[in-house]
Parts: C-alpha cells; sequence; structure tokens
C-alpha cells in the first residue's frame, strides 16, 4: 500500500510504503492546540517506510516526549513524534483521509462537553443556492489531493 498526503501549500509532500497503523483521535488539550480544533487526528505509519518527498517539516518540541511536524509556510499539522522511531501522521494531511478509519478516543476526559452533539447538528447541502453561489466564486489556491511534478507555492508576505 502507498500512501500520499502533505500540507496545504503543496512545500511539504510525503509518501509512506507499507500498510497505515491504527487510527485515533485525542482529546487532549495540547493536541487540540497542535490541530487548532477540538481534537488530533492520528494515524500510525511505519517509521522507516516514511519518505519527505518534497521539502522537510519544522518541527515543536511540545512536550519532553513529543516533537509535532508542521509546514513552516502554511502551518499545517503533518506529524505526532515520540520516541526516535514512532510516527503518527495528521490524518487531514493524508491525500485519502478516509483510509485511516479510526479505532479508538484518546484522553476523553479532556473531551469538550458538546462534543457528543456534534452529529446532531444541522447539514447544509452543497447544492442549497446560497452555498453553490457562494462556492462557484473560489478559486483555490491549494495543492491537489496527489503528488505533482512541481508546486508553487503562494506566499503571502507580511
Amino acid at each position: 500500500m502507498t500512501m500520499t498526503g502533505g500540507c496545504q501549500c503543496g512545500a511539504v509532500r510525503f509518501r509512506v510504503e507499507g500498510e497505515l497503523g491504527e487510527a485515533s483521535i485525542c482529546h487532549c488539550r495540547m493536541c487540540q492546540k497542535a490541530m487548532g480544533g477540538l481534537f488530533g487526528p492520528f494515524v500510525g505509519a511505519p517509521f522507516e517506510a516514511l519518505v519527505w518527498t518534497r521539502g522537510e517539516p519544522k518541527r515543536f518540541q511540545s512536550s519532553n516526549k513529543v516533537r509535532r511536524g508542521f509546514c513552516g509556510d502554511c502551518g499545517t499539522p503533518l506529524t505526532f513524534e515520540y520516541g526516535d522511531r514512532h510516527v503518527s501522521l495528521a490524518v487531514g494531511a493524508l491525500d485519502r483521509p478516509a483510509a485511516a478509519r479510526f479505532t479508538e478516543q484518546l484522553a476523553s476526559a479532556a473531551q469538550v462537553p458538546y462534543f457528543e452533539d456534534l452529529a446532531k447538528l444541522p447539514v447544509h447541502p452543497l447544492e442549497e443556492p446560497a452555498a453553490a453561489v457562494y462556492l462557484a466564486g473560489i478559486v483555490s489556491y491549494q495543492h491537489p489531493d496527489h503528488d505533482t511534478e512541481t508546486w508553487e507555492v503562494r506566499r503571502q508576505d507580511a
């Protein structure tokens, strides 16, 4: 099995040759902050099978045990690394995120109180007139969900 992925802007890309490991979501406060979301969705990958095919992530030592990789250009979270030989990939950074089927939740005591209610929220189809008009005007600068031979990263200077 070959799995590819990368950041939103395309500056960092990766490939994994081999089966992905267990996928989980972590509710701890550290994962919430690192992902900028309600939880951290990660899937294990064979350490020796992970190859950075474009660029390299920058890393932040978020604790005495964990480093987190991210794109230095767009900030996309990419990895959860602990020890010298374990890496998990951010599920949203995979080109095919549905390939990672979640099997467990971690640190549930830190879960936001309304997490269980999210699946009950109303759904607005993309075909609704307001959504269709809005979406028709969007021009995406995001890297596509597949490898490209070349890619120009759009940078916004301050």
